[in-house]
């Protein structure tokens, strides 16, 4: 009997051990994190660009956790409002939430006060700049605009016409000083590179009224592009959250015409049609979100407006460089060679585009002689620059 006893104590005994042995340590929570997306999250543009982001912050900070919600806006969700969104993420455990479009703005402004142990990351407003954000509040944006330069250098360069279109989306302070920028490098480079004259430069803007098609909504961006080639320009560079652009120019040159596009967003926006893409101005979201994820991790992240720029040593670097341009195959290889001696006089900080004299579209004054803008100047730019033609404003409703 007592051996018996005892060969029962050491079954047990064994189980226990075993069962213990098994049993994991309890892990520190996921840290959840919201991203919400305003179009679909394979968009091949603004909203892929975010996306990707997100699963690289989980191979970068341990115990991520993301909830991404995309296609919030008007045409696929109608009746969804950011709140609910947020309400929802809460409930799944979310500590910080990024909200990925200027789009978002007024709403995120709104549910970062309501939702005051939720971090939120805004991209790209400026709420912050303003003055009008509580402490859970920040702002992100990618200092896109000497990218933007250099798709206007690379595309008045391979243009045969000097005539180049930009695909616009709606019409504001960010949109319009994008157009400017893709102005102000592609005459640079008219009349440094090519030897041109500046008022050989036609460049012209149109706008389809929101950041993707949403059709009975916008104009449609495969028609306005369609348009540019039509009345002349070989070159279309895309404001746009998605492909069209590239698309149609893809197709005209499958049938022999010889014309170029420039996407924009996503890094991979040329493998809709290699042949005809020129490059692609980008933004390379994860290295800012690992910066602010760690930080708020860390108790040190502070609201602020982030406005980040390239790493020139590395303008294509996964981990460094917040924005990015790749050069397309469509682009001559004399061509790359001069968009490359571009890109090194921006990256020496010795060439700065937003240097007067420069008038707005209206003659009037935008910058004085040699003054040199601040960064406020370029962010809130109230009009295209003089020898753009198109709409400064929207229309009046």
């Amino acid at each position: 009997m007592l051996r018996r006893n005892t060969l029962t104590l050491l079954v047990l005994a064994l189980l226990i051990a075993s069962t213990l042995q098994i049993a994991q340590p309890a892990r520190a929570a996921d840290l959840v994190i919201g991203f919400v997306l305003v179009g679909p999250q394979n968009d091949k543009g603004w909203s892929e660009a975010h996306f990707r982001a997100s699963e690289y912050l989980k191979t970068k900070v341990p115990g991520v956790k993301t909830i991404v919600i995309d296609k919030v806006n008007p045409a696929d969700r109608p009746n969804l409002k950011l709140e609910q969104v947020v309400e929802n993420m809460k409930e799944e455990g979310a500590k910080i939430i990024f909200t990925t479009s200027d789009d978002f703005g007024a709403e995120t402004l709104d549910v970062a006060k309501k939702y005051k142990d939720i971090t939120f990351i805004h991209v790209s407003g400026d709420a912050v700049l303003k003055g009008e954000a509580p402490a859970n509040l920040g702002n992100l944006m990618g200092r896109i605009e000497p990218m933007k330069m250099i798709a206007g250098c690379a595309a008045i360069l391979q243009s045969e016409k000097n005539s180049i279109a930009y695909l616009g989306p709606l019409i504001n302070d960010e949109t319009r000083r994008l157009a400017n920028s893709v102005y102000l490098g592609a005459k640079y480079c008219l009349t440094q590179y090519k030897k041109g004259k500046a008022e050989d430069l036609k460049f012209e803007v149109k706008w389809i009224g929101f950041w993707f098609n949403i059709p009975g909504v916008t104009l449609d961006p495969t028609e306005v592009t369609n348009s540019f080639y039509n009345g002349g320009a070989d070159v279309v560079i895309s404001g746009i959250d998605t492909t069209e652009a590239i698309v149609v120019a893809g197709q005209r040159a499958a049938k022999g015409e010889k014309v170029y596009a420039i996407p924009y967003d996503y890094q991979g926006a040329c493998e809709q049609a290699a042949k005809v893409c020129l490059g692609v101005p980008y933004f390379n979201w994860g290295p800012s979100y690992v910066k602010i994820v760690t930080g708020i991790q860390a108790g040190t992240y502070k609201s602020a407006w982030d406005w980040v720029g390239p790493d020139w040593k590395d303008l294509n670097s996964v981990d460094t460089s917040n924005v990015g341009f790749v050069m397309g195959d469509g682009l001559s290889a004399d061509n790359k060679a001069s968009v490359n001696k571009f890109i090194a006089e921006l990256g020496s900080g010795k060439l700065n585009l937003y240097t007067g004299a420069l008038n707005y579209q209206d003659g009037s004054a935008y910058l004085k002689d040699k003054e040199v803008a601040t960064d406020s100047q370029v962010w809130y730019a109230k009009q295209l620059l003089e020898g753009i033609k198109g709409d400064s404003q929207p229309p009046k409703k």
